[in-house]
């Protein structure tokens, strides 16, 4: 069996096309990464450099397509699906409460890093830049306006059969909000801040996308001069916010201080609390599974005994600050892609890959070892490190599997995950499925088919 399948040069997206305008990024629906690695009409583009001679060879390559980036994005559904369903059961690969990382934590990473590598495939040939400039703002808006609908508080948890959501407490961010931020922002890059040289190196690349490596930069120190220097002053919140029978207490929390990157006193969550309100912010706070706010940590339980004032204060792992290193993630992936347009030869793509990606695992683990925790509510430079390395080592041992080897056939579950991931996510991780499943019931809505087979419970 081959390791490809041809594509039909119809359906190539090369990023100015309005078909594209239908393709979202998730890729959450048709995959973007659907074009060949080549185009016919590159043969002869000056930016690309075939490492190998032999025109034969080149010329499969260049009607085959890249399926490990479809496989990636299915494996990536697969376990979030996973860790969402399993994690009450098995605290362990739910996410981490605070410091430290779980399987569940590279979940958001790698659809960031996935998001990166499809766009540096999708914008490889631009005909007109404001055109694709008009695509890519429409996906992300579309994205966006989903995600606060999907994840806003419209649609309620298993066992709530209402639905509908109060505007002055809609939850204004959320997993597709960041990779809508993270897309826009990546995809401007990669339209707007690339030059025209021509790649003959390693080098000779970086040198080509610098200004995008300069928008890393300045994004990475705008984080650390935020969450380090900002000074937190003391707050207050109120328990519960929803309108309740009983008056809801006032909670105080006593901070005063820069740079803490406690569960109560960081700038990640002061910049929400100023700038979104408390209200709008997720109400099940991770940091309520630790041992200091539940008995049962690192699941969620009762309050022990002394909990500090802000265990139940509302929290959002998809904030502001945190989205900024989000947006890193999504260039890392970018640069990944890169190598794909400008290297032709498996062994340069994979050594560069696996090169860069230990380069920033073992990064990520030296931080963490000397005191800049990996945390993935803070979305920590160690944690964008730790993460991105180990979505690039995954990515090159699926494409050597997959796009080198040809076992193809083995992966083809996932491939069709990946090609249909964003309805997959609609229906199972935002629990549109379960709850519409729940919403027919016989006499009691207790009597529904996901009590009869042991969901909901």
């Amino acid at each position: 069996m081959t390791a490809y399948d041809p594509i039909n040069q119809n359906n190539e997206n090369n990023g100015g096309d309005d078909s594209g305008g239908r393709q979202m990024v998730i890729q959450i629906s048709q995959s973007t990464t659907k074009p060949r690695l080549v185009n016919k009409i590159e043969e002869h583009n000056p930016l690309i450099t075939p490492s190998n001679a032999n025109s034969k060879q080149q010329q499969q390559q260049q009607q085959r397509r890249l399926a490990s980036l479809d496989v990636f994005r299915g494996i990536t559904v697969a376990l979030m699906i996973l860790v969402d369903d399993a994690g009450g059961v098995l605290p362990a690969i739910n996410h981490s409460p605070w410091n430290g990382v779980t399987l569940a934590d590279f979940v958001m990473p790698f659809f960031l890093f996935i998001a990166g590598v499809s766009l540096a495939l999708t914008y490889k040939k631009l005909s007109c830049r404001a055109v694709a400039t008009k695509n890519a703002i429409s996906r992300a808006l579309k994205l966006l306006i989903l995600g606060v609908f999907l994840q806003g508080g419209f649609f309620h948890r298993l066992n709530d059969l209402n639905y509908g959501v109060d505007i002055e407490q809609i939850r204004w961010t959320g997993v597709l909000q960041r990779i809508a931020i993270a897309y826009i922002v990546a995809a401007l890059c990669e339209i707007w801040l690339k030059d025209d040289d021509h790649v003959s190196s390693k080098l000779s690349l970086l040198k080509k996308y610098r200004f995008q490596w300069v928008v890393a930069l300045v994004l990475t120190t705008t984080y650390f001069s935020l969450l380090y220097g900002l000074y937190v002053p003391d707050w207050e919140y109120k328990h519960p916010i929803e309108t309740s029978s009983s008056a809801p207490s006032i909670f105080s929390v006593k901070c005063g201080v820069r740079g803490d990157t406690g569960p109560a006193c960081n700038a990640v969550g002061m910049i929400d609390r100023k700038i979104l309100g408390i209200q709008h912010l997720y109400r099940r706070p991770i940091y309520s599974r630790t041992e200091q706010c539940s008995i049962n940590s690192p699941d969620y339980g009762p309050l022990p005994p002394g909990a500090p004032s802000w265990c139940q204060a509302p929290f959002d792992p998809e904030g502001l600050l945190s989205s900024v290193m989000a947006i890193v993630t999504c260039l890392v992936g970018l640069h990944y892609g890169h190598l794909i347009i400008h290297f032709k030869d498996h062994k340069d793509r994979i050594l560069t890959w696996t090169i860069s990606s230990s380069f920033l695992l073992c990064s990520g683990l030296a931080l963490d070892f000397f005191g800049m925790h990996v945390n993935k509510a803070l979305y920590t430079f160690s944690y964008m490190c730790v993460t991105a390395g180990a979505a690039g080592i995954l990515f090159t041992g699926i494409y050597f599997m997959v796009d080198v080897c040809g076992y193809r056939r083995s992966t083809l579950v996932f491939e069709w995950i990946g090609l249909h991931a964003l309805m997959i996510y609609i229906l199972a991780a935002c629990n549109v499925l379960p709850v519409v499943l729940q919403g027919f019931y016989w006499r009691h809505p207790k009597n529904n088919i996901l009590r009869l087979i042991g969901i909901g419970k």
